[in-house]
């Protein structure tokens, strides 16, 4: 998936403050700073979720959201890290990843229902369209990604 071209500025979430951003269309996306904080907006890697960030990413950000529901104690959890990761530094800007830590935030957890870790969700304009539970190779994870988004 391409980083979007809708014809109007493209809206994103920072990963450090939360704060919406405009990113002008024509605009290099990985040069793209927070005009909040100054933080940049695309680092290739995955940033925590908490109850207080998490439905302004899910909501506001006009790229779609995968969202990684894990715990520390999960071994497929850490076994699966590390390829969450390559698949951010991979497909970002055309995504936004976060890794919502399932002890820390068992609200969020309860909240959509979480019966096994890792879970994969892929929120789209605030919308749930897919999930997964169980760890992934980076390709499936890929595969799945942008079956999915480009369905929707």
């Amino acid at each position: 998936m391409a980083w979007p071209d809708t014809g109007s500025p493209v809206h994103v979430v920072c990963p450090s403050c939360a704060g919406v951003n405009r990113v002008a269309v024509g605009h290099a996306p990985g040069k793209a700073r927070c005009g909040k904080c100054r933080t940049k907006l695309f680092s290739g890697k995955s940033w925590p979720a908490t109850q207080k960030t998490f439905d302004q990413h899910i909501t506001r950000n006009d790229i779609p959201v995968v969202v990684d529901f894990w715990a520390a104690w999960c071994g497929p959890c850490k076994g699966m890290a590390p390829i969450y990761e390559r698949v951010a530094e991979a497909l970002e800007p055309s995504y936004r990843f976060l890794k919502l830590d399932t002890e820390a935030e068992p609200g969020l957890a309860a909240r959509y229902q979480i019966r096994a870790i890792p879970t994969l969700m892929l929120f789209n304009k605030g919308r749930m369209v897919a999930q997964r539970a169980g760890a992934a190779d980076g390709h499936t994870l890929e595969l799945w990604l942008n079956a999915h988004v480009l369905s929707t």
